[in-house]
């Protein structure tokens, strides 16, 4: 994280609408600080908040209640003026990617200089320069229907770019493109944040996105932020029942033993090869069994996460866990697997 200036501070922000149901809040009481220069990540199910709150960000969307401030600037209080400079200052990238279809690429990158003035000669000149930092110089004067969906959002990408942003506001950039497409999408930015200090609000409700490229998360749910932290101080001990339904998995296999106990181990890159669970089943002449486990990488770092069933004997159960513990390893309880 380059500094540790705050950029983007939001204080008890509310945001209502009126639904078939009555007046419901879309945001309630909600408060951040988004440092500059890090990847922030906003997560949470369908529903709760999220395209909200960074539509507030921006002011596409204006609080019922609240501050947004900007660079220390209270957002509220900028004319419409200061108010379109400042978006020109966050950039934003959309899942559908919302090019103009009868544009060639090169002039899809050019617009936003185009509407703020800037000459045509150094708008294409800039427009060039960034779709080659993107990877597609190749595609200039290609048109929207004859790219691929990794190439549109480059192009959205480089657009967002364009007018020199502080920030770049990426709602759900990545849900329309498949897992190697993300992945690559998902480089490339951080690549702009490493290369460019540009601050990354990234919304989604992807986890494996979030620990792809993130510095911290906001776990959001049912209009709330329920969690703030190091993506990886949230995987190792997520604290709310929200985080924990986005880090453990979905799907909960019976188990194959008597026991109803289970146990969640998670493991850095300096445990996740060494023999532990092994030496556990040798030193208490105990099986356990393993109903899930999957590898992350969390800040270029291997972290894995494996739920095991624990034998029947409480004793032996409470003893297993302790061993855990006592090799330095992140293990708690976790309940409805068996």
């Amino acid at each position: 994280m380059d500094g540790e200036n705050t950029i983007i501070k939001i204080e008890n922000l509310t945001k209502t609408f009126m639904g078939a149901q009555g007046e419901f809040a879309a945001l309630d009481s909600v408060n951040l600080e988004i440092k500059q220069g890090e990847i922030f990540g906003v997560i949470g199910m369908s529903g709760a908040g999220k395209s909200t709150l960074v539509r507030c960000i921006n002011f596409l969307e204006k609080p019922t209640q609240g501050t947004v401030y900007f660079n220390g600037k209270d957002i509220s209080l900028c004319t419409k003026k200061e108010l379109y400079a400042l978006r020109r200052s966050m950039g934003m990238i959309f899942q559908q990617f919302n090019l103009l279809m009868q544009s060639s690429v090169l002039n899809n990158v050019c617009f936003p200089l185009t509407i703020a003035g800037v000459d045509k000669s150094t708008a294409r000149g800039r427009a060039k320069e960034l779709l080659s930092m993107v990877g597609i110089s190749e595609k200039a004067d290609a048109y929207p229907s004859q790219l691929s969906g990794g190439q549109s959002q480059r192009v959205a990408i480089a657009r967002a770019l364009a007018t020199n942003p502080q920030v770049l506001l990426c709602d759900e950039a990545t849900s329309a493109l498949d897992p190697a497409t993300t992945r690559g999408v998902l480089a490339l930015l951080k690549d702009i944040n490493k290369r460019l200090g540009i601050t990354i609000v990234v919304i989604t409700h992807e986890m494996r996105v979030i620990q792809e490229i993130c510095d911290r998360v906001a776990i959001m749910d049912d209009s709330k932020i329920a969690e703030v932290g190091f993506v990886k101080d949230i995987f190792t001990k997520p604290k709310t029942k929200a985080a924990r339904r986005l880090i453990l998995p979905e799907d909960r296999p019976m188990g194959g033993m008597p026991g109803k106990r289970c146990c969640r181990i998670v493991f850095d890159g300096n445990s996740t090869y060494e023999p532990i669970l092994a030496g556990m089943i040798l030193d208490f002449r105990m099986p356990v069994s393993i109903l899930f486990a999957d590898m992350e990488n969390i800040e270029g770092k291997a972290f894995g996460q494996m739920i095991i069933q624990l034998p029947e004997n409480e004793e032996v159960a409470d003893k297993m866990i302790e061993y855990l513990h006592l090799k330095g390893l992140t293990a708690e309880e976790v309940f409805g697997y068996v």
